[in-house]
């Protein structure tokens, strides 16, 4: 059923976009209909497919860096005061900076390859994981806390073991519902980091491939880069809920978003 609603979705904005270019008779430059994008799809499939993979690897690899430094950021502010009132502020005000602005200093420092963009998709999957699993850390149940505490105290072990106790058994499994969701906040717009790096500055990725075909009115083309991006997006969202969801069997149901 879930499959049907979705094809039924999807079919539903396909007919209300070829009845928008049939009634008002838009030119192809401006609004291709979903026929003229899908045969640009076909007919540049190797060309959008090469692109995409490159788009597809920065995406990963920032995925997989932004969760790490998110997290590990997270237990650092939580665990130590002065580095909550060092770096917290920080990552704070990095929120206030355009990404628009970081990324031509990316490319001026990093080059045209593929790490700048990483990077970009790093900075933007790095906030809502890191605040994500905070809150989740700072939330945990005070009664668990108590009843750790006087645990601890019947024990012989030093202060960073307990420390390290607290967190391993008590803190961090509780804030796994927090991180889970996000992590699904970044899977959502990990593109973005990606695509912007290769609007300011890269000789492949989706991004680009949209950009030059823009500049040559190549609408159709664009849309079908664009329609790609999105499939990509959607399905490393959904996977990466279907991941943490058989990590973590005990979550709720109630804490994963209902698939279409």
């Amino acid at each position: 059923m879930r499959i049907l609603r979705a094809l039924v979705t999807l079919a539903g904005l396909l007919l209300i976009w070829g009845l928008i270019t049939a009634i008002l008779g838009l030119p192809k430059f401006m609004l291709p209909s979903p026929l003229i994008v899908a045969e640009a799809l076909l007919t540049h499939k190797s060309l959008i497919a090469e692109n995409a993979l490159t788009t597809a690897i920065e995406i990963l690899v920032g995925l997989i860096l932004g969760v790490l430094f998110g997290m590990v950021s997270a237990l650092l502010i939580s665990a130590y005061h002065p580095v909550k009132q060092w770096i917290f502020p920080l990552l704070i005000a990095s929120q206030a900076i355009p990404v628009f602005a970081i990324a031509p200093l990316l490319v001026l420092w990093l080059g045209y390859g593929i790490a700048p963009k990483i990077v970009m998709s790093m900075l933007i999957i790095y906030f809502p994981v890191t605040v994500g699993f905070l809150d989740g850390l700072n939330r945990t149940d005070q009664s668990w806390l108590n009843l750790a505490g006087l645990l601890q105290q019947s024990g012989n072990a030093g202060r960073l073991r307990k420390l390290i106790n607290l967190y391993l058994y008590i803190k961090i499994p509780f804030a796994l519902p927090s991180l889970a969701s996000g992590i699904r906040v970044a899977a959502a717009i990990a593109p973005i980091g990606a695509v912007v790096g290769e609007w300011v500055g890269a000789s492949s990725g989706l991004g680009y491939l949209m950009l030059h075909a823009n500049a040559r009115v190549q609408t159709d083309l664009m849309f079908a880069s664009l329609l790609v991006l999105t499939a990509m997006a959607l399905i490393l969202y959904y996977l990466i809920d279907a991941l943490l969801l058989r990590a973590l069997p005990w979550l709720s149901t109630q804490n994963s978003p209902k698939t279409p």
